[in-house]
């Protein structure tokens, strides 16, 4: 941003030392003006190997301590002419920032549960069945309804309620990826972050075989090379290839979790089945959106699949349908690893991860310090590296990633090996579990920086079923 500021007829006063003598020189400038830089915004900006953006770490930057000028003279702007700048002639083009994603579909309703007359009563009223599907998850049917035109939501969801008591019904909220592309490293920089948590790489081998692990993402491009000749399965929802989701997020997290040992990106766990849903869509140019109707069958084929551990790096938010089917799906045993959210320290609780079920992972950078635009709240459980990841780049090799999407994983693959050690473990257990492996390393106790603490996983192919939990 620049600031213009219109002098006529008038001498500028400057200040500068003069053998050691604050002294005032003055500055002609006639009928000019001079323009003076506004600060700039310090974000996660970077750019990905196929288009993407954001990404960075929490490293400060100095802002204006980058330019030449403030060094001199040992600090401090010694250099007038880099304060002011002559306005240019040309014409300036407006910054244009990207359109902000919608937090539901503007016409649909999801409803589950919805019986026969109801439907047909809410037909004459205007309303559309778009899509159904049973749901062996809930053991009822999904509707997806096209509200009238003219009608809001939530008049719409009311005529939908009064049609039955017993129906759960939502707006198709849509959620999101969480990750911020970082800029490229050299040499020790690209170094994998596991040594953070203490990854036992070169013992996991001889861990118990985990359990078939469950991934709902993005697209992933099953020809990188650190996926080739992996138990990788990828079920995709939609088939327009118009709409078709990125590669960049599901990929990252695929080689995260299970890349071949003997890559640039060895997995935490090579050598595991995965089964990736992609639930997602390209929403404009940029943006990869998953509404609820297709995260719920996503979440119903992994049931179905008798897969127990599932990684869910996205977030949105509460949605009573969602609620339900996270409520179900945990009922039956299986465990969901939800990152914690990216939206800022100061953001409202997202979902799933702030379900009572559900395990939220926070990030953490290499120095142990919370990633700075981590969601922090009571909801969270467990913390885990997230800055700066070194993982798969959608098209070829590998780059930093930055997020929450990108600890998750950690804490799944974590999971994955302790619930291979007792495969009927309780939430309960499993909790008690977890709690063995993290060091505390915010307030005592569980906190909503960190929640019970760092992951360690030093320890986790010793055979820890016969230990007792810690007194928390």
């Amino acid at each position: 941003m620049l600031l213009t500021v219109k002098i006529k007829s008038l001498r500028l006063l400057a200040a500068a030392t003069i053998g050691g003598l604050l002294t005032v020189l003055p500055l002609p400038l006639g009928d000019a003006g001079f323009t003076m830089p506004a600060a700039l915004a310090d974000d996660d900006d970077g750019d990905d190997d196929d288009g993407g953006s954001g990404g960075g770490d929490d490293s400060s930057r100095g802002g204006d301590r980058d330019n030449p000028a403030y060094h001199r003279g040992g600090g401090g702007f010694h250099d007038l002419r880099s304060l002011f700048r002559w306005p240019s002639r040309e014409r300036r083009t407006p910054m244009r920032r990207p359109a902000s994603t919608p937090e539901q579909a503007h016409n649909e309703l999801i409803a589950i549960g919805l019986e026969e007359d109801a439907i047909a009563g809410l037909t004459q009223e205007g309303f559309a069945v778009d899509d159904r599907i049973q749901v062996s998850l809930i053991g009822s049917e999904m509707v997806r309804l096209i509200v009238p035109a003219g009608m809001t939501l939530d008049l719409a969801r009311a005529a939908v309620v009064a049609r039955s008591a017993t129906a759960v019904v939502d707006l198709n909220h849509f959620y999101q990826p969480q990750s911020e592309n970082k800029a490229g490293c050299s040499g020790e920089g690209c170094a994998l972050v596991r040594e953070i948590v203490g990854w036992p790489t070169s013992e996991i081998a001889r861990c118990a075989k985990p359990p078939r692990i469950g991934l709902i993402d993005t697209a992933i491009n099953i020809d990188h090379v650190t996926l080739t000749n992996t138990r990788l399965e990828v079920i995709r929802l939609s088939e327009g290839e118009a709409t078709k989701s990125g590669a960049q997020h599901g990929t990252a997290v695929a080689a995260l979790l299970i890349g071949a040992s003997d890559s640039r990106v060895p997995g935490l766990l090579p050598g595991a089945e995965l089964i990736a849903v992609d639930a997602f869509q390209r929403s404009g140019k940029s943006a990869d959106i998953a509404n609820i109707y297709d995260l719920v069958r996503a979440l119903d084929m992994l049931v179905q699949r008798d897969v127990k551990v599932v990684n869910l790096s996205l977030t949105g938010p509460a949605n009573a349908v969602l609620e339900k089917s996270v409520k179900a799906a945990t009922e039956s045993g299986m465990i969901l690893v939800a990152a914690a959210g990216n939206d800022g320290p100061n953001a409202k609780p997202v979902y799933p991860a702030a379900y009572d079920d559900v395990i939220a992972v926070t990030a953490v950078d290499k120095g142990r310090n919370p990633y700075r635009r981590a969601v922090r709240g009571d909801y969270i459980d467990i913390a885990a590296p997230g800055v700066g990841v070194w993982t798969a780049a959608s098209i070829s090799g590998a780059r930093q990633k930055t997020g929450t999407s990108f600890a998750a994983p950690f804490v799944t693959a974590a999971v994955s090996v302790l619930f291979a050690g007792d495969p009927d473990m309780s939430h309960e257990s499993l909790e008690a579990k977890i709690r063995q492996f993290t060091d505390d390393i915010g307030k005592p106790g569980k906190d909503p920086v960190f929640g019970w603490g760092l992951l360690n996983a030093s320890r986790l192919c010793e055979g820890s079923s016969d230990t007792k939990p810690s007194a928390l």
